[in-house]
């Protein structure tokens, strides 16, 4: 069960694109000179070695993932043209900001130049496209004598424009971040599609497991073993059952032909459970969702109502019974997108933070874009020091807090109101204000810019 389990594991690895940039990469070798590099450091700096390595972990969550799996693709598919990711990524979006509508067609225009024109077809869009945008070409040209600055990746940053880094005393420092860095992103896609990951392992030890002549014999234990593995809890989350439970459903929907627009206009219960077109592409289409998703677009696409209702699956909440003095657990939802959401909110999400212009030897300033989720601020102190010394300067953060407001301050004075004996308090609401943290000279300080309505 274990061999066939760690068989599908190693399938997914060398097959799903969000692995891409490590299928020609040598861990081994890398960290065995990583290891080397670390050894001979600490043997000349001694445990200043130590401390950088602990400043890099603190923002090891900020490094440009995408950014490096951009730059990898598909065997046998076409890059797009330099030209082309301008146009869409850059003149649509930053320059023109045109609207989404406005966005679509020119998509739907540039297709329809390739449908006539085939590989001439991009020629011909953007002959188009300069008549209707003359300044396009001189921007494009520009664009490429412009240094592109990674405006998220931090552990890049610093080491690109810290004048405390680049000095020659300490660019050894950089060498030990680097190692951090691509040791983060080397395991990113890991915590980004763990539940399609276990997902995918379960369900192929159950299929090939079970059609082993092997476990003639062997089936209570088998049984046993794998529901230890692969049971739903009542409350929490198991990827590997939700992971396989999601793929059996989506194998079952494609073969019936679940997927099509038809069936989603159907509000029948009865009519869409009897559905049945027998397409018979469901391990065809399994593969290619193996291929092409990762955790969120998996739970986005594929957690709705009839996989919910199907599976039992509901949305659990606590609260304190005042009689018995205990926590008693209650089904809060059975809502599809309740539900969804619940598993969003157990999704790996790291901060966004973006770098400001920040000139050296001036004040590093860092934008924290509020997601409806605040900083952990126990962090927040430790985290910036780091980020100072490696900047060699003060170091500025803009982030989002809460005001806890009591219920008489919600409700604008008004006070509690009675039921029998009583005080019923209502629920606190939160208040969101936008505050900046400084960090100079290893001390923290903190002032705020401006409130902000709750998300």
């Amino acid at each position: 069960m274990i061999f066939y389990h760690v068989l599908a594991h190693i399938d997914f690895f060398q097959n799903n694109l969000y692995f891409r940039h490590t299928w020609e990469f040598d861990l081994t070798g890398k960290a065995l000179a990583d290891k080397r590099l670390i050894s001979r450091l600490r043997s000349e700096k001694g445990r200043w070695v130590d401390y950088i390595i602990e400043f890099s972990r603190g923002i090891d969550n900020l490094v440009g993932y995408f950014d490096e799996l951009s730059q990898f693709h598909q065997e046998g598919q076409d890059a797009c043209s330099k030209r082309l990711n301008y146009y869409f990524d850059v003149f649509l979006q930053d320059v023109k900001k045109v609207k989404i509508s406005e966005y679509v067609k020119e998509i739907e225009r540039y297709n329809e130049a390739l449908r006539q024109g085939g590989k001439r077809g991009e020629a011909a869009f953007f002959a188009d496209t300069v008549n209707k945008y003359p300044e396009f070409e001189a921007l494009f040209e520009k664009s490429h004598q412009m240094k592109v600055v990674e405006k998220r990746d931090l552990l890049k940053y610093l080491m690109d424009h810290s004048e405390f880094l680049n000095k020659d005393e300490n660019k050894w420092m950089k060498s030990v971040m680097e190692v951090v860095r691509q040791t983060s992103i080397y395991f990113q896609p890991q915590i980004r599609t763990k539940i399609m990951n276990e997902g995918w392992a379960s369900y192929w030890h159950e299929k090939l497991f079970l059609q082993d002549e092997r476990i003639v014999g062997h089936e209570v234990e088998f049984a046993r073993a794998n529901a230890g593995v692969t049971s739903l809890p009542r409350v929490g989350l198991n990827p590997y059952a939700l992971g396989l439970r999601l793929f059996n459903h989506i194998e079952e929907m494609a073969d019936q032909g679940k997927l099509s627009y038809d069936f989603q206009r159907m509000n029948d219960a009865r009519m869409r459970e009897k559905y049945d077109a027998g397409l018979g592409k469901g391990k065809e289409f399994i593969f290619e969702v193996r291929e092409n998703f990762c955790d969120f677009t998996f739970i986005n696409t594929f957690v709705e109502q009839d996989f919910v209702t199907r599976n039992d699956l509901f949305v659990a909440n606590k609260r304190l019974n005042k009689q018995r003095m205990v926590w008693e657990y209650y089904v809060q939802s059975r809502k599809s997108e309740d539900y969804r959401q619940m598993l969003f909110d157990s999704l790996y999400h790291p901060p966004h933070i973006t770098i400001e212009d920040s000139e050296p030897g001036k004040p590093l300033k860092l934008n924290h874009h509020f997601e409806g989720k605040p900083l952990v601020n126990e962090f927040i102190a430790n985290t910036m020091v780091g980020i100072e010394v490696l900047w060699g300067g003060p170091v500025l953060l803009e982030t989002s807090e809460a005001e806890v407001l009591s219920a008489q301050e919600a409700a604008g004075g008004a006070p509690a109101f009675w039921m029998g004996s009583d005080v019923v308090e209502q629920e606190p609401e939160l208040s969101w204000r936008r505050v900046v943290y400084e960090m100079k000279n290893r001390q923290l300080s903190k002032v705020m810019v401006s409130p902000q309505e709750t998300p």
